[in-house]
């Protein structure tokens, strides 16, 4: 018999256990009477969830008809004196402050356990009203604190801060930035629940907009439902108690109680420990089987993921922009896909996957045998898939780590984290099983020669006059590349029948086929595919829109890049880009920008209007977060596994959901030409213009201090110019070299470029105030030569190695004899170039060549 619809109940009501929080801080009133309900549920809160199910009865899969197993339906008592409705869903949802039943305890016990609550500590909090928080506000008031500010580094002895809060808004790429708690928490209740009410009734929208021919099929509803809550409850407290810091949001802590929920109940149905014996061993006070090993952690990680996607054959630079971009989004989906197999494989609703970013997935199973037998199937399957389509280039390692719910509390919780990070690691390090079964040494073959676009890969279509040879993984890649821009959904499917080429890619995906489409069909949005069990998921990877919001009815992956487009504008100056105007590679109907035209979109038309300057050339950026292993194993002081969840998505947002749309919306559109080819996780990989990425390297440097709302939180990042031509391979190892060098700097937090490694603060100082100053001067001069300006970077040079060479001490003599051999009308400068270039290369010695050579490649022609 299958678990799955059964698990995705489970994890409904555990996922929705909090639902009365949300709904009692609007300030409306229940249905019911609100006396009786606090009688039987214990607190106001959760006699809101019981009263407020039926509002969400009216939009989930038939909860009163249909299959609740295994809850109690209205059905199943309808007519039957003897039958008891203590067991319906709602009840196990909001008993988990006074449970009864084994299915309440366990909702309870996942409630208890997600917070790292030891038995006194949670003793003293269940009996505790709601007063004021730490912060000195009440439910309706307070707003969710930041984790960053409490992560302690390095620099910081301790964390704790709780100055900074979010904005009571739904998900988007403007929300997720936290402001000064005195600027931000409303001032009375009438304010602070008109808040609550604006976004019940978004929320209460969008779970209309679920498409209702999705409700036949729970899976598939429930991840839609997922995304809904995550959009709509991510930035409202959890605990507002006393004496509790409101750092957890509702959503986070609803996910990692549905995922504990879920395991929990599994591991008692399938050891058959459902009695009475059994109820009385989680409701016992001393808490006699919180020692029992009933979950599984089970975390997945793809390697050589850069690899992968920097692969070259003949022709990858035709096809450069499209390859990079669908070998971007190839794995992020393949990750998303393991994760969904193992899902699958197990029984579980996708409430159970607590992470994946950046090709990192966890996954919390129940601790069975069959839970065992299902990973080393999935592995198995992993290792054949990657093996027969990449050759071994890419992989999935994956750790399965059993765990108590005592190993969720206090310091426990901390030896259970670096337990998974040593695990993982050997995953990571214990590829295919070479030691054991798998073949050390593949036997191939190569009749239609390689595949012009991954040169190390058999080719299984020939070459012809028309296009080159080719595998069907490069082919999916080119058509993932171009349907990105095309399509807003992506279907996971059972079969791929009924999808057309333009739709459907070749190869499946671990079992899976995969088909792009619009926004939606004339058919009842799939609801037929949904039906008969074909539709798997539903997922849109759409970027958000330009007001920010983000849910359309669909379940949600931040999985999708920026991809710069043409315009009106661009077509109007379209002289700019040369002889690459009209690139063969150029597609009129969806028109994508070729990494040729993007180099030329710095270029700028002179008053005169007679020639285009400025250097056509790109601008690579690569970078990610300083210490962050660290940061999650020990910057966390009392973390409990919804705080540890919910940091690693906080962190996955800056970079996954905002940087995209940062780079098509930012001011002015200045960043609107800067490709994002994967961003997620704690990285990302960028290729721009070269002026304008640079300018973004440094905004993106300030707004990630603002996202953590402090300076000792930090990334790294190394910067690569280059012509277009270059193998985005070779820009790739550059970038990492560069990325290498930032990081050897003491303390990190640093930038590499043209060979220059230096603090962020730096960085700020030398391209902002340096350049504009010698900007502004070169203006005042009318003008400097080229040669002026080539004699400046040879005097950085020479101020940089002047420990070394004696001689190179006379750069002083040399920067005052050359202004004063500037012509006789830039003399009136020629004292204030001397002063202000002598102070910068005395302050920054080499690394003046930065705001120079900005400067020259400005006026290149």
């Amino acid at each position: 018999m299958s678990l799955l619809q059964p698990s995705c109940r489970v994890a409904f009501a555990a996922l929705l256990h909090d639902l009365g929080k949300f709904h009692e801080r609007t300030g409306q009133p229940v249905a019911g009477n609100l006396d009786a309900l606090e009688t039987l549920y214990r607190y106001s809160h959760a006699a809101h969830t019981a009263d407020t199910w039926d509002k969400i009865e009216e939009f989930a899969p038939d909860l009163l008809r249909g299959d609740v197993a295994p809850f109690t339906g209205r059905a199943d008592v309808a007519g039957h004196e003897e039958a008891d409705i203590t067991d319906s869903m709602a009840n196990a949802a909001a008993a988990h402050h006074a449970p009864k039943t084994l299915l309440q305890w366990i909702i309870a016990t996942a409630d208890r356990a997600a917070s790292g609550f030891e038995r006194k500590k949670f003793d003293e909090y269940n009996n505790d009203a709601e007063g004021q928080t730490p912060t000195h506000k009440n439910r309706f008031q307070a707003r969710l604190v930041t984790l960053f500010g409490q992560v302690t580094t390095t620099t910081q002895a301790a964390g704790g801060k709780h100055d900074h809060a979010y904005p009571l808004q739904a998900l988007s790429p403007q929300a997720i930035f936290p402001q000064r708690r005195e600027q931000l928490e409303p001032k009375t209740d009438q304010v602070a629940k008109a808040e609550y009410v604006a976004v019940w009734q978004q929320f209460m929208t969008a779970l209309a907009a679920i498409p209702r021919s999705h409700r036949q099929n729970w899976p598939l509803w429930l991840d839609h439902l997922d995304s809904a809550w995550l959009t709509y409850t991510q930035a409202i407290p959890s605990a507002t108690n006393r004496g509790v810091i409101p750092d957890v949001s509702l959503y986070d802590h609803s996910k990692a109680v549905a995922a504990l929920a879920t395991a929990l109940w599994r591991w008692h149905e399938e050891t058959g420990q459902t009695d009475a014996s059994a109820l009385a061993q989680l409701a016992a006070p001393e808490r006699p089987d919180w020692n029992e090993q009933k979950l599984l952690l089970i975390q997945g990680d793809f390697f050589g993921i850069q690899d992968f996607i920097f692969a070259q054959g003949a022709q990858t630079q035709r096809h450069a922009h499209k390859l990079l971009r669908g070998r971007s989004f190839q794995v992020a989906l393949l990750a998303e896909l393991a994760a969904l197999k193992l899902l699958e494989t197990l029984q579980l609703p996708s409430t159970s996957q607590i992470i994946n970013a950046a090709g990192k997935f966890l996954i919390v199973a129940p601790n069975t045998p069959a839970t065992q037998q299902a990973v080393t199937t999935c592995r198995q399957d992993f290792d054949a898939w990657c093996l027969q389509h990449t050759y071994g280039e890419i992989g999935v390692g994956l750790a399965a780590t059993s765990a108590s719910c005592n190993d969720l509390v206090g310091g426990q919780f901390k030896t259970l984290i670096d337990q998974l990070f040593v695990e993982l690691d050997t995953a990571k390090h214990r590829r295919f099983d070479l030691c054991g079964a798998a073949p050390t040494v593949m036997k191939t073959a190569f009749p239609l020669g390689a595949c012009a676009y991954h040169g190390r890969m058999p080719a299984d279509q020939a070459g012809d006059e028309t296009r080159a040879a080719s595998s069907s993984l490069s082919r999916d890649q080119i058509a993932i590349g171009e349907r990105l821009t095309k399509q807003a959904r992506l279907l996971v499917l059972n079969s791929g029948e009924g999808f057309s080429a333009t739709q459907a890619l070749e190869l499946d995906y671990f079992g899976y086929r995969i088909a792009f489409v619009p926004d939606e069909d004339v058919s009842g949005k799939y609801g037929e595919l949904a039906k008969t069990g074909k539709l798997v998921r539903a997922w849109d990877f759409d970027l958000p829109a330009a007001d920010g919001s983000v849910f359309q009815g669909y379940a949600r992956r931040f999985v999708n890049s920026y991809v710069p487009l043409f315009d009106e504008v661009d077509q109007h100056l379209s002289d700019k880009y040369g002889r690459w105007e009209s690139e063969a590679d150029f597609d009129r109907q969806h028109p994508i920008k070729t990494l040729h035209h993007i180099a030329c979109e710095n270029r700028r038309l002179p008053a005169d209007g007679k020639q285009w300057v400025g250097e056509i050339a790109l601008v690579t950026l690569k970078g990610d977060i300083d210490n962050l292993g660290a940061l999650f194993q020990n910057g966390l002081k009392d973390s409990t596994f919804a705080r540890w969840a919910s940091l690693s998505r906080q962190v996955n947002a800056f970079f996954a959901l905002w940087l995209p749309w940062y780079c098509a919306h930012a001011e002015h559109g200045r960043y609107r030409n800067t490709y994002t080819v994967f961003a997620g996780g704690d990285d990302f990989f960028l290729i721009g213009p070269w002026e304008s990425t640079l300018e973004l390297a440094g905004a993106l440097r300030r707004e990630f201090a603002r996202y953590v709302a402090r300076e000792d939180i930090s990334f790294s990042l190394g910067a690569v110019m280059s012509q277009p031509k270059i193998p985005a391979r070779q820009l790739a190892v550059a970038a990492e070299r560069g990325l290498a060098a930032a990081k050897s700097l003491s303390g990190k937090n640093a930038v590499s470029l043209w060979g220059s490694s230096i603090s962020w603060s730096d960085w700020k100082n030398l391209m902002g105030t340096r350049r504009e100053a010698l900007e502004r001067l070169m203006e005042e001069a009318g003008g400097l030569s080229t040669g002026f300006v080539y004699s400046l970077l040879q005097l950085a040079e020479q101020a940089e190695n002047e420990q070394h060479r004696p001689e190179n001490a006379l750069w002083r003599s040399r920067l005052a004899y050359r202004c004063a051999r500037l012509p006789k009308h830039q003399q009136a400068v020629a004292r204030a170039i001397a002063t202000e270039c002598g102070e910068a290369l005395k302050k920054y010695r080499g690394a003046y060549r930065l705001p120079v050579s900005v400067l020259l490649y400005r006026q290149r022609q």
